[in-house]
Formats: structure tokens, sequence, C-alpha cells
């Protein structure tokens, strides 16, 4: 860090459910960007930020033109700016490093700021359950099936996707509480916390918004999503917090140490 934040967000599944609406939530997700641009040093993005997201040779898809040029307006001006790959928008091979200027992760990062050890992946396939999906994750991650896909014509490759997408939402658990004990990337931190330490568990993947101390001086934080909540967090250096846009007073979700 050289004197400004690192801000967290994921999951704003951009796409969907419709266009217009799809674009009025990107339209808020640029305008808050823009806001605190000025005092953020590191952005990370914690996957799942498209709906559906694959990079043919030529091919991009058509939407999102204001999210990607305020990236790379911000990458410009110097903005260091962490693309975590999720389980809707894994499937890119260059176009977001190469032209906006993304560093792209494929699983967990590791970084340090303010002497705090930060642990930072979207979270799909980790902890003990949803075996289906590793699985399935196995499967889209294969270089040939990903060259497979490239075969099919953009607007096809686009409406299975889609489909999948759909399928996947329906599929997905509909609770919104959090228990310890049925918390998969809760159980997968506290697997963790026993060959290494880690201050700052942050995941998205989970589309709720979770702050709670995980072992005896570590924080699992879930950032939720931009559909529902409009939550983030930010690192000042000293301290996380979990906060809510565009009231952070309302959010009253937690302070790290």
């Amino acid at each position: 860090m050289s004197g400004g934040s690192v801000f967290f967000l994921s999951d704003f599944h951009l796409g969907i459910p419709n266009v217009d609406e799809s674009r009025a939530r990107e339209r808020k997700i640029v305008g808050f960007l823009e806001e605190i641009a000025p005092r953020m040093d590191t952005l990370c993005l914690v996957g799942d930020v498209f709906d559906f997201w694959f990079e043919y040779r030529h091919v991009v898809p058509k939407y999102y033109t204001r999210l990607l040029g305020t990236l790379a307006r911000m990458t410009d001006s110097g903005i260091s700016i962490h693309f975590f790959k999720g389980n809707h928008d894994l499937w890119t091979f260059g176009y977001l490093r190469d032209e906006i200027g993304l560093e792209v992760h494929h699983d967990a990062w590791t970084p340090e700021w303010g002497g705090k050890k930060f642990y930072i992946a979207h979270g799909d396939g980790k902890g003990p359950g949803d075996k289906g999906y590793k699985r399935l994750k196995k499967i889209f991650h294969h270089p040939l099936n990903q060259r497979l896909f490239s075969w099919l014509h953009p607007d096809l490759g686009h409406s299975l996707a889609r489909s999948w997408s759909d399928q996947s939402r329906v599929a997905a658990p509909s609770d919104e509480s959090f228990s310890a004990d049925n918390e998969w990337l809760y159980q997968y931190c506290l697997r963790k916390l026993e060959h290494e330490h880690f201050d700052y568990f942050v995941f998205g993947h989970r589309h709720l918004p979770i702050y709670t101390a995980a072992g005896e001086s570590s924080l699992y934080i879930n950032l939720g999503d931009w559909i529902q909540f409009q939550t983030y967090a930010e690192f000042d250096g000293k301290c996380l917090e979990l906060l809510q846009y565009p009231d952070q007073s309302l959010a009253g979700y937690g302070r790290g140490r």
C-alpha cells in the first residue's frame, strides 16, 4: 500500500436478469468506483463480476463497456486492480489483463498489507461440501473443453452459458443465514488456520454479508453481493470494515482489528 485503501467487491453478476436492470446496476457500481478512486490504492474484484464471460480469440462480450472503461482508466492512473475468477466468469484468457490492465488470479492470493496477512479467493469449490460442483469445475477448467466451447458460435455459446447459469441459481441454497457448522467457507478457514495463520479471509460467492471471528485471532469476511446488498470491504492499513453503499452508516456489518 502507498497511502490509499484496499477495497474488496464481488458478485456483481452483470448480465442478469435483463439488459436494463444489469445496466442500472452497472451504473451504480461505476459511480461507486469513481467516488472511491481518489482514496484507493488497490481494488480486488473477488469473482462473479460478470454472470457469464468467455473470451474467443477475436470476440469478447458486447456489454459492460461502462465498467470496463472505468477499470481501464483506473489502472492507467496507477491503481492496482486484481480480478479473481469466479464460477461464472472463469473463462478469461488475456483480454482483461492485456487490454484493461487487470491482474487476473486463477485461485487464492495471499498478500500482506499493513502487517496483516490476507487470504483472498472467490470461494467456489472450497470447503468440505459441494462435491458435484467440484467435479464440474474440473470440466470447466480443462483446456480441451475450453477449446471445444470456443468453436461454438458466440451467440450459441452465450445462450448455453446463460441457461446453465439460470439453472445453477435455481439449485443454489436459498437460506440467508450464517451457521458456522454448515458454512463451508468458514470451515475451510478453520482448516487453513491449522497450518498457517491469516488475519483476514475474504471471500465472495456466498451472496451474504458475513463478518465473524475465525479461530482465536482471525476474521472471516464474505462480501455479499451487488444484486441485493451493495456491500464491500475497505482496509485502510489498520483495520478492515464491511460496509454498504451508499449509506455506510447503515451497514453495521463489522469492523476488523
